[in-house]
C-alpha cells in the first residue's frame, strides 16, 4: 500500500515508517518538526533504509496547516493514513488547552478531511488510555468498553478526536468510498528500536522509564517518585502501577491493523501488555541494566494519577492474534538506555 504517516519523525511514528518500509509498503512522512517533539535525523534514517527504492519521502507539514497537507497527500496518493501528529504532555495539556485541542482534534479534523479529498479509504488512529482517567481498581484490567472518563485537556482533546474519526466513519460519503478506520489505544509506550536505528525524540523528557536512566547515568541529579503511599492491592508497594508496551509492539500491532482493514471496518482496540509494574521495579530494573544505582527523591502523588492502570489486550489478540513480545522489563529498558547512551555521548 502507499501509506502517509502523520508525525512521522516522531517517536512512535518514526519506528511505525521503519516497519512498513520493512513490510514493503512505500511511505510518505508528514511532520512539522516542532523541536523536542520530532527527531532531525528520523527522515535521513527512513530514507536510508528505503535505499534508491524510492518508497520513501517526506515532507515537513503542520497536519492543521490545509495547504501543506494537501500537498503531501496529492504527491503521496496514499491508500492509507497512520495518523500519530499530536502533542501528549499531560501538564503542557493543563497550562495550554486550546494547542492541545487545535492540534489533536483539529488536527484530526484536518487529516479526514484531507483522506476525504484524495481519496484515502483506510486511517489507523493513534490514541490514548488517558481517554479512561481513572477507571478505577474495579475496572481493571481495562477493556476497550471501560467509560472514558478524561481528567485533564490532553485526554478530552483524544477523547473528542476519537468522536470526530467515529463520526466521519460514518458519514454517507465516507460509508460510500469505503472507508475504514481503527482506533489504537495505547497505554505506556516504552524501550527503542533494538537494533539500534531509532529512538526517543522527547525534550523535555516526561517519561517514567527514560527519566530513571538520565538519573542512573547522572545526567540528571535525580529522579522523582511521585506518589510512594498508593494503596493496595492496586499497588504493591506504593508506587504508581502501570502498562509498559515496547514501541516495536505497539507499532507491530499498527501494521497488522493497517493491514486488516476492509471497507466499512470500525475498530477499536487497547495496545499493552496486560499487566502492571511499579515503578520501584522500573527503579530496580534501571539499576540492574545500568549497574548504576538511581538516585530518588520521593515527591507527593500527582492530580489524577490513578494507582494503577493496566489493560486487557484480548481484544485485538482475538480479532488478529496480536500481543506483546517484549515484555522482560529489562530488555526494554536496555534498549532505551543503549539508545541514549550511543545518542547522549555518556
Amino acid at each position: 500500500m502507499r501509506v502517509l504517516v502523520t508525525g512521522g519523525s516522531g517517536y512512535i511514528g518514526s519506528h511505525a515508517c521503519a516497519l512498513l518500509l520493512e513490510r514493503g509498503h512505500e511511505v510518505t512522512s508528514v511532520d512539522a518538526m516542532l523541536p523536542g517533539r520530532a527527531s532531525p535525523h528520523a527522515a535521513a534514517t527512513l530514507g536510508a533504509l528505503a535505499g534508491d527504492s524510492g518508497r520513501f519521502r517526506a515532507f515537513v507539514a503542520d497536519v492543521n496547516d490545509r495547504a501543506a497537507l494537501d500537498h503531501a497527500f496529492s504527491r503521496a496518493k496514499p491508500d492509507a493514513v497512520m495518523h500519530f501528529a499530536g502533542v501528549a504532555y499531560v501538564g503542557e495539556s493543563v497550562r495550554d488547552p486550546l494547542l492541545y485541542h487545535r492540534t489533536n482534534t483539529g488536527g484530526t479534523e484536518s487529516v479526514l478531511r484531507a483522506c476525504a479529498a484524495h481519496g484515502a479509504t483506510r486511517l489507523v488512529f493513534s490514541s490514548s488510555c488517558v481517554t479512561y482517567g481513572d477507571p478505577g481498581a474495579a475496572a481493571l484490567p481495562v477493556t476497550e468498553s471501560c467509560p472514558q472518563r478524561p481528567v485533564n485537556p490532553y485526554g478530552w482533546s483524544k477523547l473528542h478526536a476519537e468522536r470526530v474519526v467515529a463520526d466521519y466513519a460514518e458519514s454517507p460519503g465516507a460509508r460510500s468510498a469505503g472507508f475504514g478506520a481503527a482506533v489504537l489505544r495505547y497505554f505506556n509506550v516504552a524501550g527503542c528500536e533494538r537494533r539500534g536505528r531509532l529512538g526517543h525524540s522527547h525534550d523535555p523528557e516526561t517519561r517514567v522509564i527514560p527519566l530513571a536512566i538520565r538519573a542512573a547515568l547522572g545526567i540528571d541529579a535525580s529522579f522523582t517518585v511521585f506518589g510512594t503511599d498508593y494503596p493496595g492491592p492496586g499497588s504493591p508497594d506504593g508506587t504508581a502501577v502501570r502498562d509498559y508496551v515496547h514501541v516495536e509492539d505497539l507499532v507491530g500491532a499498527h501494521a497488522l491493523v493497517l493491514e486488516a482493514l476492509r471497507p466499512g471496518d470500525r475498530r477499536v482496540y487497547n495496545l499493552g501488555t496486560g499487566r502492571g509494574t511499579s515503578v520501584r521495579r522500573i527503579i530496580e530494573s534501571v539499576e540492574r541494566v545500568t549497574g548504576r544505582r538511581v538516585p530518588v527523591v520521593e515527591g507527593a502523588r500527582r492530580e489524577g494519577d490513578p494507582a494503577s492502570l493496566f489493560c486487557s489486550p484480548g481484544a485485538i489478540e482475538r480479532d488478529l492474534g496480536w500481543r506483546a513480545r517484549v515484555t522482560d522489563l529489562d530488555e526494554i529498558v536496555a534498549s532505551s538506555a543503549a539508545w541514549m547512551k550511543k545518542t547522549l555521548g555518556v
